[in-house]
């Protein structure tokens, strides 16, 4: 089947012939297509026809026996094997959680890691009818028009939309595990003054020196204990602070940790705050979001209701004073 330019359509294709075409393709055979979707071979054929017609070109050529992807079909096939597979898997989804209430909740990746999922048990265990889906991404998504029910983020007060709770703030402060500690003791290693971290290995963000986290970066430490021209026996650098952390928690250095996502880790002894007096501010802080329009759900306040108890925990056990200016938007 020839086309001229003349006939190539501008306005969107009709979906409804796309399955036949993906299982032609896949078969190669019509016969086989038709038997695969309950059709007869002239069914589908009449279907490849109509949407060659909607596409303006050839997607098939056709041979005595079998039929052969043309490149324009080669190329609709590409999109189509991998829309498909989402929409079917996007249905089934909806068929499964039709009538049950959900969370859908986006967050980044080191603090869904260290603070959220190791305190969801106990919110599942209180709401065993609620699902909670988890979507760990640093990507900004517009709760307006997303389908997301509640983010939680990290930023400044600036950089927060209208609305936004504020979880608590956060602390900088040097940890690391009691093994390499107890191992560094032994051969004569002491870490009770910053100067004494020249002696070990530092962990940090491999990008924190090019990013908007410069605060996280061991040299501003440095320059606010009046050390800026401290260097350690060696660095090693991550991607992400669960990275970093699980580096310390396996005694592989000292790492510049934020304080509220290591603070359960301190609570239970695998890992030791080596300087408890050199505590840095952070200017960041922990943020909760609630989308417009799933504000008013019951299961949306349960679960907001109870993060702000699990923050609260939080502020607590990291010593947070509440700053009055900032009172409101703490529970």
């Amino acid at each position: 089947m020839q086309h001229s330019q003349t006939h190539l359509r501008t306005r969107p294709i009709q979906a409804g012939h796309l399955r036949a075409f993906e299982a032609v393709a896949r078969h190669l055979n019509f016969r086989a297509a038709g038997e695969e979707l309950a059709l007869t071979q002239s069914a589908v054929s009449r279907q490849i026809q109509a949407l060659e017609e909607e596409v303006g070109m050839a997607l098939f050529l056709r041979h005595t026996r079998a039929v052969e992807l043309t490149s324009a079909g080669a190329q609709l096939l590409l999109a189509v094997s991998q829309a498909l597979p989402r929409i079917d898997a996007a249905v089934r989804q909806i068929r499964q959680s039709a009538g049950r209430k959900s969370v859908s909740l986006t967050t980044f990746a080191s603090f869904a890691s260290m603070w959220l999922i190791p305190r969801l048990e106990a919110f599942q265990r209180d709401h065993p009818d609620i699902d909670i889906r988890i979507d760990a991404s640093d990507a900004a998504l517009d709760l307006d028009v997303a389908d997301v029910d509640v983010a939680l983020r990290y930023g400044t007060a600036a950089h927060m939309p209208r609305g936004a709770i504020r979880m608590f703030g956060e602390q900088l402060t040097p940890v690391a595990s009691p093994w390499l500690l107890k191992s560094s003791g032994a051969v004569g290693l002491r870490l009770h003054h910053p100067q004494d971290l020249a002696q070990f290995t530092l962990i940090e963000a491999g990008d924190a020196h090019r990013s908007h986290l410069e605060w996280l970066a061991w040299q501003r430490w440095f320059e606010k204990q009046a050390l800026p021209k401290l260097s350690p026996k060696r660095w090693l650098y991550f991607n992400y602070a669960y990275q970093m952390v699980q580096a310390a928690l396996t005694g592989q250095g000292v790492v510049l940790a934020r304080l509220p996502l290591v603070a359960e880790s301190m609570a239970n002894g695998d890992l030791i705050e080596v300087l408890p007096g050199a505590r840095m501010e952070s200017p960041m802080a922990y943020w909760l979001i609630v989308g417009p329009r799933s504000a008013a759900r019951p299961e949306i306040r349960a679960f907001c209701d109870w993060l702000q108890d699990q923050a609260q925990a939080t502020r607590t056990t990291i010593g947070e004073v509440p700053d009055p200016d900032l009172a409101d938007g703490l529970d």
